[in-house]
């Protein structure tokens, strides 16, 4: 059982900024959809500015600036990351599609076996 614990937003401010960004963020959706008659370019840029404005009002929250922290370390272990090199992932893969291709041939050859005595000589259907 896993001992890691779920982190909520406890703190009042927290929440008002986040509520204050979903806000904002539908209304974003509304004023896309409210401004049908407008250009098309219009009504994506009311959109995208209300994005933008809801994720600033979450990255001066607790919770946005864990976010970005995490995003952070994140980064960071990527770039300690091995990458297997193109010929290391060829002969995995192909080591991959082979044993896949002799575990179906297996499973046929088992299958087609207790068609055989089920059918065969169980019930005689065949």
């Amino acid at each position: 059982m896993s001992n890691t614990n779920v982190e909520t937003v406890n703190r009042g401010p927290d929440r008002i900024k986040l509520g204050l960004a979903i806000a904002v963020l539908a209304a974003g959706i509304v004023g896309y959809s409210m401004l049908e008659t407008q250009p098309g370019i219009v009504r994506v840029a009311v959109f995208l500015a209300s994005v933008v404005v809801a994720a600033l009002i979450v990255w001066t929250s607790h919770t946005g600036k864990r976010a970005v922290g995490y995003i952070k370390d994140s980064y960071t272990e990527v770039k300690r990351v091995h990458w297997p090199s193109r010929k290391e992932t060829t002969q995995m893969t192909a080591i991959v599609f082979a044993f896949v291709s002799v575990m179906a041939v297996l499973l046929w050859i088992i299958d087609k076996g207790l068609e055989w005595v089920i059918y065969g000589l169980l019930l005689g259907w065949k």
